[in-house]
């Protein structure tokens, strides 16, 4: 198992936990047991004003915190104290805060405003209220009977109202809490207390349901933050010495200070601080929380392992092989927090036109206050006969709240959920509308559509081997030449992460092979590597330093001066006894030149894929490759590509992606794992990565991590964006209808207050529970849902 090597990218805050789409069941349960925040929006920074002591404690555990704590923290210091900060910003606020904080308005308006019971306590207090004409017998005693409820139940809502309403108007801020205070309150004052005191408790209803709506569609990292361990037991290791279970000593260390190389004892039942490799023992472990994948995983010693995993069963000693703030566990929590600043374009003009919306909303409102006795004769205040403009002017505001409208991108956060379900982590929503833009999706090869484990099937020496240096090899030579060449190879690819020269890597382990240093050594992404080895115990010449290249046909033939040799070398390579079906590498050693021939086979879920891909998504399917074509058609044919390019270098694969993209008029879908696809990626529209293989570039670059080592999450991601972008415009839909239909009656004086209430937060709610459908997995169209249905049924 390979961590996956994440790299700091983008902003998320929101989205659930790759991990769980729902809360988790103590916070569920504590719906219905403590006080809870009603509205993420609604709470706002008179929360933590409390005490001025509280910022300025958190502030000092601020600064204490090491770099790896940082974007945690700052993103919690900045929803609680530094918002203060930057709202309180003016003097009329410091001095409503100053006197709020004198009486304790604060202090209650927070106790009241998160505590469900007593929300829903005022709820049925003016229920009750408003029935008392139906169920009182007793004509005297009804209104003062409505009085004594109503007395108990306004200051339920109206306390915590008030004060968020004036901390808005004092900051220059006009919004939906606003408007929703101002007609309480002035119903209160034109007589209709119970009319506005069910308008605020129907509101904080609305809302309460709105957050724990919200909330199912959000990651919440708060699971993966307690599931990392503070400390790690790490094992002193004197001298060197080798640590084993018979003889353990270790100490506690915290997470943040473990060192790379440390030794970590992990028993049963806990979890792997940092990205490490099992040293000793065997284990259990489960990786569900991370990246999906219910299935336990056996380890042993060699294995690799993410930090995060848990281990299920059995006890070892593992290595660390990432510091903290590199290790996997933290870069999905730095992934999945740091999304959210990247919005959809939606969403970014919806935050943008709110205000403004809200502020047109009250000058409007107070021209049909004003207007409407004039143009149409309409009493200033309500009469038996006619509701007043005034009345009619504080329904359409609320009519016309965009409440509906703001929370219509919920649905991005679904989408991202239900990916993080999945295993699959988006940098930010856009990514979703960008992935529903593309008509082309390009695939790289070796690794990603292949299994990346190639296996060396055989060594080949072609040319130079023999006497005056032509073509035709002496068979004694062969044993000895190949394992010179096998040694080489080995020791100029040690430590690469490339499925070449792992293959050759895991090749050499447990063969008599000579000893081989590295003196120098040069990289050309996409075409090879040059280096000056010590064979030290040279089986032909004894030890020497030589010069050593190992890449493709081109790149060798590109070395030697003469175009004759490179005709040569290119005529061994066609007449080669093993054919052309296989992987090849070359190595020049000396001028010496051996051909490798390697085995890769398509991943088992790629034909499916490519399937799945051709028959529902319409997309164009190409492959992008460095592989000579003879390979590349290979794998091509068996999972059903007909679009082949191949030996392609980096800068070329970039090229045909940005020439790809400019002539289909759409946008490009770029899927690989190595370094050599970094440009191609980062130029794509939309790029994937396979981040348990991929290089630390790829990640840097791509847009969409894949944290299971299969690309069976790439047609779920797209049919996603497809079923994301639809549900957004449904979304905008039904809060324009809700507008709609809740302002105009308003207007023409058909609704009471409470009602248009009603149907605006019931527009509110609608886009919610519309959005919560994203948690689903998406389908690619109706007719697809009917043949799934009827294939079910037989």
């Amino acid at each position: 198992m390979e961590p996956a090597a994440f790299i700091h990218s983008s902003c998320l805050t929101i989205f659930p936990s790759p991990l769980k789409a729902t809360l988790p069941l103590a916070r569920l349960n504590s719906l219905l047991l403590q006080p809870i925040r009603t509205s993420g929006s609604l709470r706002r920074s008179v929360h933590l004003l409390t005490t001025k002591s509280a910022c300025e404690n958190h502030n000092h555990h601020h600064h204490e915190h090491k770099h790896e704590q940082e974007h945690d923290h700052h993103h919690h210091h900045h929803r609680h104290c530094c918002s203060v900060g930057l709202k309180v910003s003016n003097y009329p606020q410091k001095v409503l805060i100053n006197f709020a904080k004198s009486i304790g308005w604060i202090r209650v308006a927070n106790f009241l405003r998160e505590n469900l019971h007593l929300c829903c306590t005022s709820a049925l207090l003016f229920i009750a209220a408003s029935a008392c004409p139906y169920v009182v017998p007793k004509r005297y005693i009804i209104k003062p009977l409505q009085n004594s409820f109503l007395i108990v139940a306004f200051p339920l809502v109206g306390i915590s109202a008030s004060l968020d309403a004036l901390m808005d108007v004092a900051g220059g801020r006009v919004n939906i809490h606003v408007l929703m205070a101002l007609a309480a309150f002035v119903s209160v004052f034109m007589g209709n207390a119970l009319e506005g005191g069910l308008l605020l408790s129907m509101f904080n209803l609305a809302h309460i349901a709105e957050e724990f709506f919200t909330s199912r569609s959000m990651v919440d990292v708060k699971e993966l933050k307690e599931s990392n361990p503070e400390t790690a037991l790490v094992i002193d290791v004197d001298n060197d010495n080798i640590p084993n279970f018979l003889n353990l000593s270790y100490k506690s260390v915290h997470v943040h200070n473990v060192e790379v190389g440390s030794y970590i004892l992990v028993g049963t039942g806990e979890i792997v601080p940092v990205d490490c490799q099992v040293y000793q023992g065997n284990a259990t472990i489960t990786i569900e929380h991370l990246t999906g994948e219910v299935k336990p995983l056996e380890t042993k010693a060699g294995d690799r392992v993410p930090g995060g995993a848990r281990n299920l069963d059995g006890r070892m000693i593992v290595k660390a092989t990432k510091a903290w703030n590199e290790s996997t566990l933290n870069k999905i929590l730095q992934l999945t927090e740091e999304a959210n600043s990247n919005k959809p374009k939606i969403q970014r003009w919806l935050d943008e036109f709110g205000e403004v919306y809200s502020k047109v909303v009250v000058v409007l409102s107070v021209s049909i206050a004003l207007l409407g006795p004039v143009l149409f004769k309409w009493p200033i205040l309500s009469t038996v006969a006619c509701r007043g403009s005034v009345y009619r002017a504080l329904g359409f505001m609320m009519a016309a709240s965009p409440c509906a409208l703001a929370v219509a991108p919920l649905a991005y956060a679904t989408a991202i959920s239900s990916c993080a379900r999945k295993g699959i982590l988006l940098k930010g929503g856009q990514v979703l509308d960008a992935l529903a833009s593309c008509h082309t999706i390009g695939f790289d090869k070796t690794g990603t559509l292949t299994t990346g484990g190639l296996k060396c099937k055989a060594i080949e020496p072609i040319y130079g081997h023999g006497e005056e240096n032509n073509a035709n090899v002496t068979p004694c030579c062969m044993p000895n030449c190949e394992k010179e060449a096998l040694a080489v190879v080995a020791a100029m690819e040690k430590g690469t992460t490339h499925p070449i020269g792992r293959a050759m890597v895991d090749h050499s382990i447990g063969k008599d092979l000579p000893s081989v240093s590295v003196e120098s050594f040069e990289y050309f992404p996409g075409r090879g590597l040059t280096a000056t080895v010590n064979c030290v115990e040279s089986v032909t010449e004894g030890s020497k330093l030589q010069k050593a290249s190992l890449g493709s046909v081109e790149f060798i033939t590109s070395l030697f001066r003469s175009q004759d040799e490179s005709r040569k070398v290119k005529d061994a390579v066609s007449s080669s006894l093993y054919g052309k079906d296989f992987v090849h590498a070359v190595l020049s050693l000396d001028q010496k030149v051996t051909l490798i021939h390697l085995e890769d086979q398509p991943r088992p879920e790629v034909s499916k894929v490519i399937a799945e891909l051709k028959h529902w998504s319409r997309l164009r399917i190409i492959m992008l490759t460095g592989d000579h074509e003879t390979s590349a058609l290979r794998v091509a044919n068996a999972v059903g590509i007909d679009e082949v390019y191949c030996n392609l270098k980096p800068e070329d694969k970039l090229n045909h992606v940005k020439t790809i993209t400019r002539d289909s008029g759409g946008g490009l879908i770029m899927v690989g794992e190595g370094i050599n696809d970094g440009p191609a990626l980062a130029a794509a529209t939309v790029g994937f990565v396979l981040a348990q293989r991929a290089s630390a570039t790829a990640i840097a670059v791509a847009d969409v991590l894949l944290l299971r080592d299969n690309i069976t999450g790439v047609p779920f991601c797209i049919a996603k964006s497809r079923q994301t972008t639809t549900l957004v415009k449904q979304n905008v839909a039904i809060a324009l209808t809700s507008i709609f239909l809740a302002a105009l009656p308003s207007v023409l004086g058909y609704l009471p207050l409470w009602l248009t209430v009603l149907l605006h937060e019931g527009g509110t709610l609608l886009v919610c529970l519309n959005s919560i459908r994203g948690l689903n997995d998406p389908s690619w169209s109706w007719r697809q849902d009917i043949t799934q249905a009827v294939s079910n049924f037989n």
